[in-house]
C-alpha cells in the first residue's frame, strides 16, 4: 500500500514538472515528446512518465496520436475565440470578489506588484512582464478567495498557457496590458466590484484582440486585386 501512495506522488510531481516546461517554452507547441530523453533529463522511468502525461492529455496540455505518440497540444483560432471569453467571464467575476473583500493590508502587498509590472512593461521586457503580470492574476485570484471559480481558471489558465505570452509581442500590447492591470488595481483600490468585472473582462478581450491581429499578420489575405490586376487601374487596355 505504501509503494503504491509514493508511486502515485512522483507522477503528479513529474506532471507538475512537465507542466512548468510547457509554460516555460522549454516544450512548444506542436512539439513530439521524447519519453527516453524525458526519463534521462528527470531521472525517472517509464511508467511515472506515463501516467504524467496521461494526466497532462485529461487536462488538454497534451494530445496522444495513434502510431504517432504524444504531442505539446496547439490552441487554434478557434480555440481561442472559445476560451478567452470564458476566461474573462471568470476573471472578472474574480476580480469582483476581491474588491468586494480587499482590504487595506491586501493593497499594499499588490503595490510592489504593480510597480513591478510598470518596471518592466517600460524596460519592454516580455518574459519579466509576463511573469509579473502572472502574480497579479494569482494574487487577485486568492484575494477573492472562492475555491470554485480559483479551480475554474486554474485549468482554463493552464490551456491558455500554450499559446504563452504571444499576445505581449504585438505592438504596443504591453503598454495597454499594463494600463488596463492599472485600471484594474484602481478599481480595487476603489472597493468597485462591478469596476472591477467590467476593466478585467475588458483586459482578457483585449488580449484576444492581439492574437487576433497577430493571425492576421501570419496569415494575410489576398484580395482579388492583388490576384488579378484591374487593367482600368494599371492603364492597361482591355
Amino acid at each position: 500500500m505504501a509503494a503504491r501512495i509514493i508511486q502515485k506522488i512522483l507522477y503528479q510531481e513529474v506532471a507538475d514538472r512537465l507542466r512548468g516546461m510547457i509554460q516555460a517554452g522549454e516544450l512548444q507547441a506542436g512539439a513530439w515528446i521524447d519519453e527516453v530523453h524525458l526519463t534521462a533529463v528527470l531521472g525517472i522511468s517509464r511508467t511515472p512518465l506515463r501516467e504524467a502525461l496521461k494526466v497532462l492529455v485529461a487536462e488538454g496540455l497534451l494530445r496522444l496520436e495513434p502510431r504517432r505518440g504524444c504531442f505539446v497540444n496547439e490552441l487554434s483560432a478557434r480555440d481561442l475565440e472559445n476560451i478567452f471569453p470564458l476566461m474573462a467571464l471568470l476573471e472578472g467575476r474574480c476580480a469582483y470578489e476581491a474588491a468586494s473583500k480587499v482590504t487595506q493590508a491586501d493593497l499594499q502587498r499588490l503595490e510592489p506588484l504593480h510597480r513591478d509590472l510598470q518596471h518592466f512593461a517600460e524596460q519592454g521586457s516580455i518574459d519579466d512582464y509576463y511573469a509579473a503580470n502572472a502574480r497579479i492574476h494569482e494574487a487577485i485570484q486568492a484575494l477573492a478567495d472562492n475555491a470554485w471559480l480559483s479551480d475554474l481558471i486554474d485549468n482554463l489558465r493552464q490551456v491558455l498557457s500554450l499559446s504563452r505570452h504571444r499576445s505581449l509581442s504585438y505592438p504596443g500590447r504591453v503598454r495597454e496590458s499594463c494600463a488596463e492591470h492599472l485600471a484594474i488595481f484602481a478599481a480595487l483600490k476603489a472597493r468597485d466590484p462591478e469596476g472591477a468585472d467590467a476593466v478585467t473582462r475588458k483586459h482578457l478581450m483585449r488580449q484576444l484582440d492581439a492574437l487576433r491581429a497577430l493571425t492576421r499578420q501570419d496569415h494575410p489575405v489576398a484580395s482579388t486585386t492583388d490576384a488579378v490586376p484591374d487593367p482600368a487601374l494599371s492603364g492597361e487596355s482591355a
